[in-house]
């Protein structure tokens, strides 16, 4: 058994499949699934996993080159609008109805057990060197 990193299997064996500029889709539990990515649902209950948690996870385990989220976060959801700010240097903002449609492009979708608004991103992958 691992002793560190994610131990859940499907997340860690989805992350080894990505590549340069693959997407991943990291949402609270309200976000439409888009049909065709690979789903790993981590959600438990309200909340747990939060989406801090899992975005920290998976950007210790991921190179990414940016991020993108839906701007209505500035205003319904501060506290995550500061933690991809902080997280994302190049974070882009776009509306939320646009962000749900480049969804569908994404490779694979992490859902949180998050249930704060707007607490969604969209992250492109990068490489190591």
């Amino acid at each position: 058994m691992k002793r560190s990193g994610i131990l859940n299997r499907h997340l860690a064996g989805a992350l080894a499949e990505l590549g340069h500029s693959d997407t991943v889709l990291v949402c609270d539990a309200g976000m439409p699934i888009p049909a065709g990515p690979r789903v790993v649902d981590l959600a438990f209950r309200a909340g747990v996993p939060s989406f801090a948690e899992v975005l920290d996870g998976l950007l210790d385990e991921l190179v990414v080159e940016g991020g993108t989220a839906a701007q209505e976060v500035r205003e319904a959801n501060p506290e995550t609008d500061r933690l991809l700010r902080d997280s994302l240097p190049s974070l882009a903002l776009v509306p939320h109805e646009e962000l749900k449609g480049l969804s569908a492009g994404a490779r694979l979708v992490v859902r949180t057990g998050e249930a704060r608004p707007y607490a969604n991103v969209l992250l492109r992958c990068g490489v190591f060197f």
